[in-house]
């Protein structure tokens, strides 16, 4: 990302000031079609900055500033978004966890943010933008134009059928025989998952079947998004791709221009390289901040959904701060064996079963912000 004077200030759409821009302008039809649409460079003069709560509370109410423009996007939206899905999209809404921090950045609270309409509304026009870029690139002459698309391969079989599996055990039937299918199945998923833990636990498990989005000079389209041209133009401030996008882009409205594909390739590599190491960063600074929130509830009880199971125990995902922790079965008063499928442990003894999304309640026994780990233990009614 740029850095923070750049991006939150000279490179950024600050209200009733002129900035110059790179645009993707599109106009639609009554009915909400897109009819036309042009690239280029423009001058923008923004003349309100919304917070995602802002606006979601115009849309909610259907008054305050620039009402109508935003029930109308609002509505483009979510036209865009059944156009999408109809044509394969899967959803997959993963969830994202917010801090409430003290004045010291000490976690006192977490919670799971809530995507609305606000949200989403600019998500689709982003997709939109990505997408009609990459479709006026790659469609512009033959041979084509080396061009960075972001590409997302079909899921790996042999995971698919582990994950199958799984998802049988817990009562949803996926059907993975064709790509339609899959599709299919993953939307159904994330629909019953709203209400029910257990299959919602399953959503992390299916999206790891996936193979990982990149970036490539090769286009073989978006499984994911169900797009057959998709790339990165919409955040040039905090992605280098869509920085190589641009000049790409404005290069070839001028006329036919062609990088070096060989370099352009090396580069595409590059920032997925980066890209992985960035994702697994801001995943571990989630993790390290739970972790520091859990240090202040050791000995606490909380309710909890079974997560995982691995030979030395079962994992518990929390239900309000989604800090997952370990209960080892040596806690436990019996020898346990996991199933064929790592779903089910069994006691040997006892014949007391854990599976996973299994509601139970535990205790916060110690925390580890060097390793990011927490200890449980099962708290039995």
């Amino acid at each position: 990302m740029l850095p923070e004077k750049l991006s939150n200030d000279l490179c950024s759409l600050n209200p009733h000031e002129d900035k110059y821009t790179f645009s993707a302008v599109f106009e639609f039809d009554p009915e909400y079609h897109l009819k036309a649409e042009w690239f280029g460079k423009t001058i923008i003069h923004s003349d309100r900055r919304f917070t995602y709560e802002e606006a979601q509370e115009v849309l909610e109410t259907g008054t305050g500033d620039f009402a109508p423009e935003l029930i109308t996007l609002n509505k483009i939206a979510h036209k865009l978004r059944k156009e999408r899905f109809d044509q394969g999209s899967i959803s997959f809404e993963s969830e994202e966890v917010q801090f409430i921090l003290d004045e010291d950045n000490k976690p006192v609270g977490l919670y799971v943010k809530e995507r609305k309409d606000a949200h989403m509304l600019i998500e689709d026009f982003m997709l939109l933008a990505n997408k009609r870029v990459a479709m006026y690139v790659g469609k512009k002459s033959i041979p084509e134009i080396p061009f960075i698309y972001r590409v997302h391969d079909l899921p790996n079989p042999e995971k698919l059928y582990d994950f199958a599996m799984f998802a049988k055990q817990l009562g949803f039937q996926f059907r993975y025989d064709t790509p339609s299918n899959i599709v299919d199945s993953f939307n159904r998923l994330t629909e019953a998952a709203k209400e029910n833990d257990a299959l919602a636990l399953l959503l992390p498990l299916g999206i790891r079947t996936m193979a990982k989005a990149e970036y490539s000079t090769q286009n073989i389209g978006h499984y994911g998004l169900g797009f057959e041209y998709y790339t990165h133009f919409t955040s040039p401030i905090r992605r280098y791709s869509d920085v190589l996008v641009h000049r790409i882009l404005e290069k070839n409205l001028r006329g036919e221009y062609r990088a070096d594909k060989e370099k352009l390739s090396q580069q595409a590599h590059y920032i997925s390289q980066q890209e992985r190491k960035a994702t697994d960063a801001e995943r571990e600074s989630v993790k390290y901040k739970q972790t520091e929130y859990i240090l202040y509830h050791i000995g606490d009880v909380f309710e909890g959904v079974i997560s995982g199971m691995i030979d030395k125990g079962f994992f518990v995902e929390l239900k309000e701060s989604k800090v997952e922790g370990l209960v080892p079965f040596d806690s436990l008063p019996d020898r346990f064996l996991i199933s064929d499928h790592g779903f089910k442990a069994k006691g040997r003894i006892s014949g007391l079963e854990f599976f996973i999304g299994q509601h139970v309640k535990v205790k916060i026994t110690g925390a580890d912000l060097g390793t990011r780990k927490t200890d449980m233990e099962l708290v039995m009614d």
